[in-house]
């Protein structure tokens, strides 16, 4: 019998995978090589990064570092910081989940989030100052350069009107819950083909809001620029009969993209939180399986 643990970390590298299957415009994918990252450097980064991630027992900040750190040992760069920071919470929701004999996850995770500590975000900040993302300035407060001062919720928090990702810490996570997982659900019945779903979550995303990683390297006015071409893409692919028809138009907009170095990186981190919610929900034992 499969433990709890080990059905997080499966579920963790299967949405990675996912991920890259999909033709994400501006994003790593198997549909176009060349780079400075590659397709196998995230699948080698969602193999080392699982174990620490599913650790059980281990709370958010020593998953998040845990992760980080095992990350940069194998592949010596960044590749999954937006998604580990996104998805430790989850993995530890499903535990508390499992613990409370509960299937929604979305519940569980108030108690993980409101749990959060000081010592939390000091491990936290230790990861995101070594993978050292694009654009990471300085901050009045709650600077990841300097000792924590508060809980890593609260840090959040205090972000949460730069960056996307903080912003899910503060609202519960609900463009995973809200934005992202009705899409996948659709788009899942819709396609034969997975990486299909994943493309319609990843387009929902970007068209919705600007993304807050190219809004943090080039500006509100390119982001939004990426936006409308992204809901131009995202309405073609709803009432496509056949997607696999745009994949030509959608790989020249993603060399656009690549050429302009123009990474909308935030989306891409939030559709793998959305494929790894996804599978966290069938794994719960109250979810019709045992763990």
């Amino acid at each position: 019998m499969i433990d709890l643990a080990a059905r997080i970390a499966a579920a963790f590298r299967t949405a990675c995978t996912d991920e890259l299957d999909a033709p994400k415009p501006g994003n790593v994918h198997v549909f176009a090589t060349g780079g400075e990252l590659t397709p196998e450097a995230f699948i080698r980064s969602a193999e080392v990064a699982a174990e620490p991630l599913s650790h059980a027992g281990s709370r958010v900040g020593a998953r998040i570092l845990g992760a980080i750190e095992a990350t940069y040992a194998a592949v010596n760069t960044n590749t999954n910081l937006g998604i580990v920071l996104l998805c430790a919470p989850l993995a530890v929701a499903t535990e508390v989940a499992a613990e409370t004999h509960t299937s929604d996850l979305h519940s569980a995770l108030p108690h993980v989030l409101d749990d959060l500590d000081i010592e939390d975000a000091q491990l936290a900040f230790r990861a995101i100052a070594l993978a050292n993302p694009a654009g990471l300035g300085r901050a009045e407060r709650h600077d990841v350069r300097t000792h924590a001062t508060g809980t890593l919720l609260e840090a959040m928090q205090a972000a949460a009107d730069r960056d996307r990702i903080a912003q899910q810490y503060a609202s519960g996570f609900a463009d995973v819950f809200d934005v992202g997982l009705p899409v996948l659900d659709v788009a899942l019945l819709a396609h034969s083909e997975p990486k299909w779903a994943t493309l319609a979550v990843y387009l929902n995303f970007l068209a919705t809001f600007p993304d807050s990683h190219i809004v943090r390297k080039y500006g509100v006015a390119v982001a939004e620029d990426v936006l409308q071409n992204a809901r131009v893409f995202h309405d073609r692919l709803r009432v496509a009969a056949h997607p696999a028809h745009l994949l030509a138009d959608i790989l020249t907009w993603d060399a656009s993209l690549k050429a302009r170095r123009l990474n909308p990186g935030t989306s891409a981190d939030l559709t793998v939180a959305t494929l790894f919610a996804h599978r966290l929900r069938t794994i719960l034992p109250t979810a019709g399986n045992s763990a």
